[in-house]
């Protein structure tokens, strides 16, 4: 795509790019830090030497030159980033001095400086300083970035957890991951709020609360954006339509950036020009709307980088340079990585950078080259969104590897909304001291919000709305190229026949591979997994989500930690209805997905709920039709063919009241399952109490891995059951170290099969000729060597439960009949 900038408007890009690089590796890689930057700051004087020399002989201004000064600015600033991060290495390895690591206990004494934000396990997260950090006897001065996770039901206090609130948080601890600003992070037990916000921060965060308390009242789902494209504040949007604006590509509109700066900026200028104000003074009343906006919906990155990008094209007014947006966004992402290298290993700070400038250089000429083939003005409303999209969706794919396919359509139908509801939603969050008319604003906002909102539920509820895509680097890397490739294919003009003939072909060929492969991960994918499967373990990253099957009955054991992937595991193993769900307890990596069966599940076998989030999960679960029932040892029932036992916990243990150590323990056998002992996510201590009951019936031919393969393991469980399979299920390069390798060890010395879905994708096992067999998706099936029976032809789906000492019956399945008592 040709783009007309200039030299003047690009010149500034290798000095962003430049410190960019060196933030990311040096804060990624603290030990470089103190040797680039000396390296940096050697090559920008030596630069800095011959460029002058150059021009005293010459005494003429040349491209080369122009180039060496360019290269001279991108080493100072890629040096003064790592000279920060070195600098700062001191101050962030202090906190290891206390030896906060490994799941210590320890209580902090915190300010709050980040949003607080919900998120999919029902926990909310945010962004704090510490104080004082207590571990044990020892307490600790320090002004150490944590971030902190807690239970919404598990906050106190007289005042409302917000950005400035002053708090006292015990919980245990573990490292930051390298390249994030927070040192730890503390998963706390409560949260406490021992003093508000004060001062300007305070009164930002009453205006928020006062706009979510004006459209809480409103008609849903239009309500719940109403703060979000205000200021930015989801907290009243569901988990459904937070779904819904993801898939559809617009959950943007609820994050603050450029375009709301600029709608501040803009009108705060132009009503101090109505004023009569002169330059100076509009400038300086357009800044200090900029910075109560920036205070108002709290520091982001987004937020940040627009925030800075509109106040350097504020200082350009004042002075009377006007700049190119594009130079002004490249200095801004420059001055705010050197200020701040951890924001370089930021999403939202990348995804709002490449959003910006892709609007900046390539909407236009994508306007132009659509205009070939439609009116203008259609081909100027579709360039935006579909610059931004080519743009932001390789970074995506790192989230979750797959495209959006209607992304462009409904952001083009979404957007004329978005800028009234803004503007309107924020003049009612500045009437929150008017009630009354804080709410008749929000009522007015609504109408665009429910717009919006209306758009995603509509565009999710389509089907083929997303088309799975390569994982990681890989993922990235296609979906870039292939975005070029549109992007030439698009903006080139007739003239370069055969560069677009080559852009043509690149993408028919990516979209046609990509096409073969969801259909491979959703209805033609049963075909490349064994159709005798009975036990498949879905490759769901870091978390549990093991599938049975007898006689076409199905079981889900935990849903893992994300819908999506959870989704294209059932859909490639041909499952659509969920006769019964087992959580066997509820951390994020083992029911967070469980939004992608929520209304397909005819029963719910969970282990003890810990917090408010599990018990709205099973709610929602109840809603949906599920029988909900509370597992304990001794229960029993069947599943097709197949019959299970609970073998734990036991109902009168308070040893091990929820969590890991309370995780629902099955035996399965029968019916073409192979004898299976599914550990869940106990530690030592309670595999020992489960050999202590002497409930286990071995030999197995199946477990379950304990707790991803952790080194928390009770040994003589694994000897008593010698199974021939170990399943374990775990993420790839996860930050644990799972599995162990003395877990490894222990399974390799009893001459069991293991297979783990981080190196070998879906694992499948099943009874075929009397033995049981090992299928893993990157490697040929095995035979493990164990006896069995080939299963049965498949017959309508059935699952009873019954508990042997109250006689408790339960029928389930579509043509179950009611709950009834016997005995």
């Amino acid at each position: 795509m040709i783009v007309s900038t200039g030299w003047r408007n690009v010149r500034l890009a290798p000095v962003a790019a430049g410190a960019w690089a060196v933030a990311g590796l040096s804060t990624t890689v603290p030990v470089t830090a103190g040797w680039v930057a000396l390296g940096s700051w050697v090559a920008a004087f030596a630069l800095l030497v011959l460029l002058v020399r150059t021009a005293r002989r010459r005494r003429r201004s040349t491209d080369a030159a122009r180039w060496a000064v360019v290269a001279v600015l991108a080493l100072v600033a890629a040096a003064a980033a790592a000279s920060h991060v070195a600098f700062a290495l001191p101050a962030r390895s202090d906190a290891a001095s206390l030896g906060l690591d490994g799941g210590r206990a320890v209580s902090a004494e915190a300010v709050v400086t980040g949003k607080v934000e919900r998120r999919a396990d029902g926990r909310v997260t945010f962004d704090a300083v510490a104080s004082r950090v207590s571990a044990g006897p020892e307490t600790r001065e320090a002004s150490t970035d944590v971030t902190i996770r807690v239970d919404p039901a598990d906050v106190s206090g007289a005042a409302p957890l917000d950005v400035g609130a002053h708090i006292v948080a015990p919980g245990t601890v573990r490292d930051g991951s390298p390249g994030d600003r927070a040192v730890l992070v503390l998963t706390a037990r409560e949260v406490e709020v021992v003093e508000g916000a004060s001062g300007v921060v305070g009164a930002g965060g009453a205006l928020r609360r006062g706009l979510v308390s004006a459209a809480r009242d409103l008609p849903a789902p239009g309500s719940e954006l109403v703060p979000g494209l205000a200021v930015g504040d989801t907290s009243l949007v569901s988990a459904e339509l937070d779904t819904a604006m993801k898939s559809s590509s617009l959950s943007h509109l609820t994050a603050v950036s450029g375009a709301n700066c600029a709608l501040v900026v803009g009108i705060a200028f132009w009503i101090a020009a109505l004023c009569g104000a002169s330059r100076g003074i509009r400038v300086a009343v357009a800044l200090a709307a900029l910075g109560g906006f920036v205070v108002l919906v709290t520091p982001e990155p987004s937020v940040v980088r627009a925030g800075v990008m509109a106040a350097l094209a504020m200082l350009g007014v004042a002075l009377g340079r006007s700049g190119h947006g594009f130079s002004l966004l490249c200095l801004a992402v420059a001055v705010l990585v050197v200020a701040d290298p951890w924001l370089s290993t930021s999403l939202g700070f990348a995804l709002s950078a490449a959003a910006t400038g892709s609007l900046l250089l390539f909407a236009r000429p994508l306007a132009k080259g659509l205009s070939r083939w439609m009116p203008r003005a259609l081909a100027l409303a579709l360039s935006v969104p579909l610059a931004a999209q080519l743009a932001c969706g390789p970074l995506l794919a790192l989230i979750a590897p797959s495209v959006p396919l209607y992304g462009v359509i409904a952001n083009l139908l979404a957007a004329p909304a978005a800028g009234p509801a803004t503007i309107v939603g924020l003049l009612a969050c500045l009437a929150a001291p008017v009630p009354l008319l804080a709410y008749g604003l929000a009522a007015i906002a609504w109408l665009p919000g429910a717009w919006i909102a209306g758009t995603a539920m509509t565009f999710a509820a389509l089907p083929g709305g997303q088309l799975p895509w390569l994982e990681g680097l890989p993922g990235f890397a296609t979906l870039a190229a292939l975005g070029a490739a549109v992007g030439l294919l698009i903006g080139l003009s007739g003239r370069a026949r055969r560069t677009r003939m080559v852009a043509g072909a690149f993408v028919a060929v990516t979209v046609g591979v990509a096409a073969g492969a969801a259909a491979l991960a959703g209805v033609a994918g049963r075909w490349t997994i064994p159709s005798t499967w009975s036990v498949i373990a879905c490759d769901v990253g870091q978390g549990d989500a093991l599938l049975l099957r007898s006689l076409g009955a199905v079981a889900l054991v935990d849903a893992g930690p994300d819908p999506t992937a959870l989704s294209a595991c059932l859909a490639r193993a041909g499952v659509d209805r969920i006769d019964l769900l087992v959580l066997t307890h509820f951390d994020l990596d083992h029911a967070a997905g469980a939004d992608a069966v929520i209304d397909r599940v005819d029963m719910t076998l969970h282990g003890p709920p810990s917090s408010a989030s599990d018990e709205d999960l099973l709610d929602r679960l109840d809603a949906a039709g599920s029988r909900i029932v509370a597992a304990t040892a001794g229960m029993a029932g069947s599943l097709g063919g197949a019959h299970w036992r609970v073998l734990w916990p036991r109902a009168d243990s308070r040893a091990f009241p929820s969590g890991n150590d309370a995780s629902v323990v099955l035996d399965v056998r029968g019916g073409g399952i192979p004898a299976s002992l599914l550990l869940g996510d106990l530690s030592a201590s309670p595999q020992r109490a489960l050999l202590a009951c002497g409930s286990l019936a071995p030999p197995y031919a199946l477990v379950k891995v304990a707790h991803h393969g952790s080194a928390d393991q009770e040994p003589g469980i694994y000897e008593l059951a010698r199974p021939a399979v170990g399943v374990v299920m775990v993420g790839a390069d996860n930050p644990f170290g799972h599995p162990r390798a003395e877990t490894l060890a222990v399974l390799e010395g009893l001459g069991t099969k293991v297979g783990r879905t981080d190196r070998d994708g879906l694992v499948a096992v099943w009874e075929e000729g009397g033995r049981v067999m090992l299928w893993r998706e990157r490697a040929p099936a095995q035979d493990a060597g164990v006896g069995g029976a080939r299963s049965p032809p498949a017959r309508p789906r059935l699952v009873r439960v019954w508990a042997d000492a109250s006689r408790l019956e339960i029928a389930v399945g579509r043509r179950s009949g009611d709950l009834r008592r016997r005995g």
